[in-house]
C-alpha cells in the first residue's frame, strides 16, 4: 500500500471581516467571541464559542461600531467598552 506524503504547505485560513466584508488571512484579523452571552476579545483565536472577525484598523472598528456589525454577527448586544478595548489594541484614541 502506497502512502501519500504530507504536504509541507499549510492551507491559509481565510475569514471575512464583519465591518468591511473583505476576506483576509485569519492571522491578520482580530477575533471577537461570544461566551455565555458576553462578547470578549479572543487573542488566541481558538476559544470556543460563536466568533466574528474584524480588521485591526481604527477606521474599520469605528465603522463596525456605527453599523452595529459585531452585535449582528454575534447575535447579542455588544457593550461600548468592547469597542474601546479594540481601539486600544490597534492604537486608536478613545473618544
Amino acid at each position: 500500500m502506497m502512502m501519500k506524503k504530507m504536504s509541507k504547505h499549510r492551507e491559509i485560513l481565510v475569514r471575512k471581516c464583519v465591518a468591511t466584508g473583505n476576506r483576509l488571512p485569519k492571522a491578520e484579523l482580530l477575533r471577537i467571541v461570544r461566551v455565555d452571552g458576553i462578547a470578549i476579545i479572543d487573542r488566541t483565536g481558538v476559544r470556543a464559542g460563536r466568533g466574528a472577525y474584524i480588521t485591526p484598523n481604527v477606521d474599520v472598528i469605528e465603522k463596525a461600531k456605527k453599523k452595529n456589525a459585531l452585535a449582528r454577527a454575534l447575535r447579542i448586544k455588544v457593550d461600548e467598552q468592547l469597542y474601546d478595548e479594540l481601539l486600544e489594541i490597534v492604537g486608536g484614541s478613545i473618544e
